[in-house]
């Protein structure tokens, strides 16, 4: 049985930083590439970054650049979404999933697998 949990989500000011983990069990982690989502009350779930099953490529949404970095430690089955310069517009739960393809997909359709997500919270 595939499972992800996220954890590392809680309340931090704004200019604040968070590092979301996500472990994951059930499959050959190592073998997908993984991303990383959110949503916000009544909006859309949006992608946010997106990582190969190397580590060797990331992407990350333009709302987010310069600010977040996804990486992956294959060892510990567990992608991290590391988020700095927080602000009040990415207050959201924050998820992660597994995409099946070969490449970093941006659409959740796209992705099979998704955790229960985490509380992300910045206050102004």
């Amino acid at each position: 049985q595939v499972r992800l949990v996220e954890s590392g989500g809680g309340l931090v000011q704004a200019g604040g930083s968070l590092r979301l983990s996500c472990a994951t069990s059930g499959l050959t982690y190592s073998s997908y590439v993984m991303g990383w989502f959110r949503q916000a009350p009544g909006k859309e779930r949006e992608f946010v970054a997106g990582i190969t099953k190397t580590g060797g490529t990331t992407y990350v949404a333009g709302s987010v650049k310069g600010r977040f970095t996804i990486s992956r430690d294959n060892a510990k089955n567990t992608v991290y979404l590391q988020m700095n310069s927080l602000k009040p517009e990415d207050t959201a739960v924050y998820y992660c999933a597994v995409d099946p393809s070969s490449l970093i997909a941006q659409r959740s359709y796209q992705y099979n697998y998704w955790g229960q997500g985490t509380q992300v919270t910045v206050s102004s």
